[in-house]
């Protein structure tokens, strides 16, 4: 096995990120508009709007500190409707493909100090906040997932990485 088929990129995670959010999307379009205001109480958030906020907003917060952009204030952030909400990791994905196309793996380990929402500050490597950005979607979409099976509205995908069409 070589090297480069032993290592899974950042493009290969970017990707995986945009095509299962698309799902999502497609699915939440065929819904209710009454669905984004489903009680339920994972990460702070109190119905099913809020927690697409956080998930997208961690995305967007991280993309623009990659890309050096000044930070979108959280609250300003427009939730009305599902392609708002979906708008906002469109625009995180634009500005992390833009981000690997320039990335070197020197700018890759510059270290940042950020605030944080909940957890104060924080610091770490580009690398390593990128990954980050990715694989909370990958947990907080199970949650969803989860939490919408169990108030009788399951989607109608499989969801695992095995599913995907990112690669063979």
């Amino acid at each position: 096995m070589s090297a480069t088929m032993a290592e899974f990129s950042f493009a290969e995670l970017l990707d995986a990120n945009e095509r299962e959010t698309g799902k999502w999307q497609s699915w939440f379009e065929g819904q209710p508009a009454e669905l984004l205001d489903l009680s339920l109480n994972i990460a702070l958030a109190k119905n099913v709007r809020e927690f697409l906020l956080h998930i997208f907003a961690v995305e967007l917060r991280y993309a623009e500190r990659l890309a050096g952009s000044a930070i979108t204030e959280y609250e300003s952030i427009p939730t009305g409707s599902v392609r708002e909400l979906f708008g906002i990791g469109e625009k995180a994905r634009t500005l992390y493909r833009d981000y690997l196309t320039r990335a070197t793996d020197e700018d890759l380990a510059t270290v940042l100090e950020f605030p944080t929402r909940t957890s104060g500050v924080l610091r770490a490597s580009k690398r390593k906040m990128f990954a980050h950005a990715m694989l909370h979607g990958v947990r907080h979409w199970a949650q969803l997932a989860t939490a919408l099976r169990e108030a009788s509205h399951s989607t109608d995908w499989g969801h695992d990485f095995l599913f995907s069409d990112v690669m063979p």
